[in-house]
């Protein structure tokens, strides 16, 4: 019978089996950019990375960051491929939930963070990044910049990006920085590793799509096949010897607080005395209800706004109690959801179309929000999208002057 050591060495070990995308690249580089279709090992990729270059002793402060703490632990360290199951029983780290770390046999330790609440990165020091789906960050900018202060200790600090790439101004970046290495990966390369029903409905569902370049061959795409919005369509003015008609704030409450919870949309909309709708501003964040209404009373003010607007379906009562409780004085007003999101959002993506909405600015996260939007694809509430659409909905059927809205219900 073989001995223990002779199975181990019988035992096939990661770079044995993987792919050579799958091995970290040659040369002098600082951060390693996996865009790979979905079902690639990018997940893998990342783990056995992090375990291998630990274990010969490269590296012993480590960042683990995904979009929350919870999709962290589910899927980069407890998930089928993640740290804890790429590990032998003897090599293994010991995974500490409560203080949010991995401790490994040789005193190495990684600690978890959430994008989301990217300000827990500041003050710790690492020599190792491993960063998971970066494209889905809802502020990839600000958790990259306090990750690269603290990614400053050895020799050579280094970073892992794993994700499936979506056109954000981040991966724009970093595809174009000379100390970027770049790995690109379709979802079929690891196809015999792969469902042949999940191959067959991928491939009959999106093969020569847009959103199938994207999520199958890790291309990134300025524009989403099918998404109501087109970044074409966003247009940029400041208009000039014009006055504000009506001004209105849109609010799309979220219903928790917590880490997981959705955003409360907050935008700000003007009509022009030229007929064109402006979007003004973009306040939209996890806040708790006493934050958020502060927010929406001081922008009120700051702006001169005519009305506040918020959707009686998702807390409309409680929106009002709360403004109400920080000044009595707004003018306020609920709207009920009568049809679905994507009968209420078609007629305003048109006016985008037809060129009668403008931002005076950018606002990056509601800009990615609309042209992500996939009717029928994107899961996640867009709370951003919704604040936008009771806004402009407001502001043109106020003068009723917009026959393509006639389908919407007034409000209480």
């Amino acid at each position: 019978m073989d001995s223990e050591e002779d199975l181990k060495e019988l035992t096939p070990t990661w770079h044995d089996i993987a792919r050579p995308s799958q091995l970290p690249p040659q040369g002098d580089w600082n951060n390693w950019l996996i865009l790979a279709g979905r079902g690639f090992g990018k997940t893998r990729t990342g783990a056995e990375t992090v375990r291998s270059w630990i274990k010969d002793g490269l590296y012993r402060r480590i960042a683990l960051i995904g979009q929350t703490f919870d999709e962290v632990r589910s899927v980069m360290i407890e998930g089928e491929t993640g740290i804890l199951n790429v590990h032998s029983d003897n090599e293994r780290p010991r995974f500490e939930p409560s203080n949010g770390r991995l401790i490994w046999p040789n005193k190495a330790i990684a600690n978890i963070y959430g994008a989301d609440y990217y300000e827990k990165l500041r003050g710790p020091q690492f020599d190792l990044a491993w960063i998971d789906e970066l494209a889905k960050f809802r502020r990839p900018e600000k958790a990259w910049q306090q990750l690269m202060l603290g990614l400053r200790l050895g020799k050579k600090p280094r970073c892992i990006i794993t994700t499936t790439p979506r056109p954000i101004t981040l991966i724009e970046k970093l595809l174009k920085d000379p100390l970027t290495v770049v790995t690109r990966g379709s979802t079929f390369e690891n196809q015999e590793n792969l469902s042949p029903t999940f191959i067959n409905q991928i491939v009959k569902q999106f093969e020569g799509t847009k959103l199938g370049a994207q999520e199958l061959y890790a291309e990134v795409l300025s524009e989403r096949q099918g998404a109501l919005w087109q970044r074409s369509n966003i247009r940029y003015q400041v208009p000039e010897n014009t006055s504000w008609q009506r001004i209105v704030i849109a609010i799309d409450p979220a219903v928790t607080h917590h880490e997981d919870s959705d955003e409360t949309g907050i935008v700000i909309a003007a009509l022009a005395d030229n007929k064109n709708a402006y979007v003004l501003d973009d306040l939209s964040g996890r806040y708790s209800p006493a934050d958020w209404g502060r927010r929406v009373v001081d922008a009120y003010w700051r702006h001169k706004a005519d009305r506040i607007v918020a959707e009686v379906n998702k807390g409309g009562d409680m929106v009002e109690r709360i403004l109400r409780s920080i000044d009595p004085h707004v003018s306020y007003r609920a709207v009920r959801a009568t049809r679905g999101k994507v009968t209420r959002a078609e007629p305003i993506a048109a006016l985008y179309e037809q060129g009668q909405v403008y931002h005076i600015k950018p606002l990056q996260l509601l800009e990615t929000q609309l042209c992500e939007y996939i009717p029928g694809i994107t899961s996640k509430s867009p709370d951003r999208l919704d604040a936008l659409v009771w806004a402009l909905t407001d502001l043109f059927l106020e003068k009723e002057s917009k026959p393509v809205l006639n389908m919407w219900v007034r409000g209480n």
